[in-house]
């Protein structure tokens, strides 16, 4: 997520109360999760096995609960709770704004929109030329629809990242989801989809893919071109899947896993690690199809074999 305009750490830091570590004269221009930071981005980590992934990331601005030494060109912020910060952060930017009537005045719809009855526009949404937006779908804030697009009955798109920050005492705090979701054109959305947007980063769905009823994409994950998601398939958040992937029904995808180009995933599997491009897969967990075949045509002579056993 984007700042309006650059934030000094000067001012963050007064802000917060904090000590700065490393070089007080940076600003920040955003602010994201650590798996999406780019170069000005504020990031933070409270438990100090993971400083040092957040320290060598692109982030620039660090809010961090224990001193380390900072790397050069970043600034650390020590603060008490780095957790509270950040989601004070994400709130005072992309506030709260409650929905107050069917179709938002602050969203940018293209006149050549078709949107059927019952359908429901956030503030700050954008649809592009040609879309077609059919009966109860929902688009929640900040969600990007390009040219030609066709969004399913039902479907819903940009609700909040499923994601939560387990506090001590073992309750769980929800984070104010400050990314988007953005559908690129030619895309056609089946009905009763989930789409849901990021943390702070953007969820993406490539230009031309096409979705079929019921698949749920979670939080963060970026969807490559021309991918075809057969119905009841479930990406994990920050998953990333490039361009020409087919996933047939109820194939079920972990978080944070990438799935190269071209791949093909056949019916039911679990995707619990990365796949490389170009190569079919099956099973739970997925693994090449013709290796998991003759595993299970092993599998059918074992009561055979025990049998002979002395």
């Amino acid at each position: 997520m984007d700042f309006p305009g650059p934030i000094p750490v000067l001012e963050l830091a007064l802000r917060f109360n904090a000590q700065i570590i490393g070089d007080e004269t940076l600003s920040a221009t955003g602010i994201n999760e650590i798996h999406k930071v780019r170069p000005g981005d504020v990031a933070f980590s409270d438990v100090q096995k993971y400083f040092q992934k957040t320290l060598e990331s692109d982030a620039t601005v660090l809010l961090l609960n224990a001193p380390v030494e900072c790397p050069p060109g970043k600034a650390i912020l020590l603060v008490e709770y780095p957790f509270e910060a950040y989601d004070a952060l994400i709130r005072e930017h992309r506030p709260f704004e409650p929905l107050t009537e069917t179709i938002s005045r602050g969203a940018d719809i293209h006149p050549t929109v078709i949107i059927e009855p019952g359908v429901v526009i956030a503030a700050h949404v954008r649809i592009g030329a040609n879309s077609y937006i059919q009966a109860n779908a929902y688009l929640g804030e900040y969600t990007t629809i390009g040219k030609n697009c066709i969004i399913g009955p039902g479907a819903i798109i940009g609700p909040d990242a499923f994601y939560f920050k387990k506090l001590p005492d073992k309750s769980y705090k929800k984070w104010r989801s400050g990314g988007r979701v953005i559908i690129e054109d030619q895309v056609d959305i089946g009905s009763g989809c989930t789409i849901a947007k990021g943390v702070s980063g953007d969820t993406i769905i490539g230009e031309g893919s096409k979705l079929d009823c019921q698949v749920h994409i979670g939080h963060g994950a970026v969807i490559g071109k021309n991918c075809l998601f057969a119905a009841q398939v479930g990406i994990g958040g920050k998953t990333v899947v490039e361009d020409n992937v087919i996933l047939y029904g109820q194939v079920g995808v972990a978080q944070a896993v990438h799935i190269g180009q071209g791949a093909l995933v056949s019916a039911k599997s679990g995707v619990s690690k990365d796949l490389d491009g170009g190569k079919a897969y099956f099973g739970i967990p997925a693994d090449e199809a013709r290796g998991k075949y003759r595993e299970l045509a092993a599998l059918r002579q074992l009561p055979e074999l025990l049998k002979n056993l002395p």
